[in-house]
């Protein structure tokens, strides 16, 4: 598994009742539920990562996030996890609210826009960056919302919710020190869990 499901399969308590947004190729999923006898769902677009999670033995659903999460019912799972999808959405602050309407914690991953790397990049050369974590050049990107750990962090502010972790990954690895400390200007892969407030 990519190093940022690695550590989310670490933050995934045993048996939770999980839905896995933009679930991809079920990786985590299938992962979870065969070591942590985890249940739930995935919801994935695309027909490629539809098949795989079918071969993989993973409940999936077609389903455009997009379109929100209005077929699924308040407080209806223990966490609902989305990586590398915040960005590719119309309304991602919208889709916050929906993750936290039907569970009370949340994981997500984005690429973090204000990455050193992609700072340079678009200093120096003057072209929108293109790296393993924005790998589309600006006209055929899905990308249509870059963020940075400060931004998703006031979001989360304005919308009442507790971080309750944060973790940063560089590459196919974790972050190191420097990311831990400086992850807005260090950290590639943005990871965060938060929680409703009581």
């Amino acid at each position: 598994m990519r190093a940022d499901l690695e550590l989310i399969y670490d933050w995934v308590p045993e048996g939770a009742h999980v839905l896995d947004l933009a679930c991809g190729d079920g990786v985590l999923l299938d992962t979870l539920s065969r070591r942590k006898q985890v249940t739930g769902y995935g919801l994935e677009i695309d027909p490629d990562g539809l098949t795989a999670c079918v071969s993989r033995g993973v409940s999936v659903i077609e389903h455009n996030l997009d379109d929100g999460l209005g077929s699924f019912a308040d407080n209806t799972y223990d966490l609902v996890i989305m990586t590398q999808a915040l960005q590719a959405l119309r309304r991602p602050d919208r889709m916050l609210d929906e993750m936290m309407r039907v569970a009370r914690e949340g994981i997500i991953t984005f690429p973090n826009f204000a990455y050193w790397r992609h700072r340079v990049y678009l200093g120096i050369r003057g072209y929108m960056p293109v790296s393993k974590s924005l790998p589309h050049a600006w006209y055929d990107t899905p990308n249509i919302h870059l963020s940075t750990f400060n931004d998703f962090e006031h979001l989360c502010r304005e919308k009442g919710l507790m971080i309750v972790d944060r973790a940063v990954g560089v590459g196919d690895h974790r972050g190191h020190w420097s990311s831990r400390l400086w992850p807005n200007l260090f950290g590639e892969i943005a990871i965060f869990r938060v929680r409703r407030r009581p």
